[in-house]
């Protein structure tokens, strides 16, 4: 199992760990997640910053390797197994920020940077908005995305202009809502004609874990007015929907669609209709369904001299902070306390406990889940969402 990768003067220095069997140097093993094949050209122990050439490895020997392209986390063998070992959790990105190379000349090793990143650490991901065309970098708190951009300027020489870190909300329905709804378009010739007619429903913590993905999209049509080629389309239609919300344009989670029935055109009806027709009946039907936008929430834990513990206490719940947990170590003289903060009121903490505590206050933080925002907040979010679209509209 590769677990760490490492660049250095010789190129990438893959660290394993050999769980079965025997590595020799010369051997070819095959990567179990992408189906190549590599020979193992140099095998080294690591002691600290040396290296030990060593001809092979045994099961439980932590080993590492020059010559192989690989990502963190991929599984390796003989070629006669195929079977992956299970990743580290890894859990959805929280906080996103638009990147960009301050030059343009930068942009190579910018990309080659951002190639390598991803390789690592499987919690980074990196994505190209589609309307903006900006590079967006996704991670797990500012902390993190902040360690990333000072890497690029150390190791790749390349200074990086950042946006405002964004809060990756979500968005979820209360009730059960029905849609009947009719897409008819003509424009000279064969036009577009779809109807879709259904429910959409609210999805339980549990049922979203049973089900290992976000929404569901349940076909209940009996008959042939939707003809049967058009069920698939029907479903991108739904997850066209789910990618981008009605209220402030998020990803949706939570939903079960159920298609009951419909009507087609000989002529008119097409993929592409029932497409557009199964996207809009959702995202207007949702806002009939009591819906909500869901902020990431984090546990936070704050270690601290026992005699901050009021102007800390203050500052959590100043952020809208629930503490769960207050723990002193065995001679009073610290604190640990843990509480769950929602992500968008961490920001610039970590100034603020430094100047609380003398310096001598550090935190760590975790995503914990996803919970309702304040009615006054999502009002916010909404007519921020709002404008962004007019400004879009104006600008094209």
């Amino acid at each position: 199992l590769a677990f760490k990768l490492e660049e250095t003067q010789f190129g990438q220095l893959t660290y394993m760990r050999i769980y079965q069997g025997m590595l020799k140097k010369g051997n070819y093993i095959h990567n179990v997640n992408d189906g190549k094949k590599i020979k193992l050209a140099r095998i080294v122990r690591m002691h600290s910053n040396d290296m030990e050439e060593i001809d092979e490895a045994h099961a439980g020997d932590v080993v590492a390797m020059f010559g192989i392209d690989c990502r963190s986390m991929d599984t390796f063998s003989d070629g006669d197994m195929n079977l992956a070992m299970s990743s580290m959790f890894v859990p959805e990105p929280v906080m996103s920020l638009a990147v960009k190379p301050a030059e343009t000349k930068m942009q190579n090793n910018f990309a080659k940077a951002l190639t390598k990143f991803t390789k690592e650490d499987p919690t980074l991901r990196v994505k190209v908005d589609s309307e903006t065309k900006e590079t967006v970098l996704s991670g797990m708190g500012e902390l993190h995305l902040e360690v990333y951009i000072e890497r690029m300027k150390r190791e790749y020489n390349v200074e990086c202009i950042s946006g405002q870190p964004n809060v990756n909300y979500k968005e979820t329905i209360a009730a059960r809502a029905e849609f009947d709804w009719l897409h008819k378009k003509q424009s000279g010739g064969s036009g577009q004609y779809a109807k879709v007619s259904g429910y959409i429903e609210p999805m339980s913590e549990e049922e979203i874990k049973e089900l290992g993905k976000p929404n569901e999209f349940k076909n209940k049509c009996i008959g042939t007015n939707i003809p049967p080629e058009y069920y698939p389309s029907c479903e991108k239609g739904m997850n066209d929907a789910m990618h981008e919300g009605s209220l402030v344009g998020c990803e949706v989670e939570g939903i079960r669609v159920v298609l009951q029935d419909g009507a087609s055109h000989a002529v008119d009806s097409s993929d592409m209709a029932f497409r557009i027709c199964m996207a809009n009946a959702i995202r207007e039907t949702m806002k009939t369904a009591q819906p909500s936008v869901l902020e990431p929430v984090m546990t936070v834990e704050v270690e601290i001299p026992s005699e901050f513990q009021g102007a800390v206490t203050a500052s959590l719940s100043k952020r809208m902070g629930m503490i769960q947990s207050s723990d002193m170590n065995d001679d009073g003289s610290g604190l640990k306390l843990e509480a769950h903060v929602p992500l968008a009121n961490m920001f610039g903490y970590s100034t603020e406990l430094r100047s609380l505590t003398q310096g001598k206050g550090e935190f760590t933080m975790e995503y914990f889940n996803h919970t309702p925002v304040p009615r006054d907040v999502q009002n916010d979010l909404m007519e921020k969402y709002r404008m962004e679209r007019l400004e879009k509209e104006a600008a094209a």
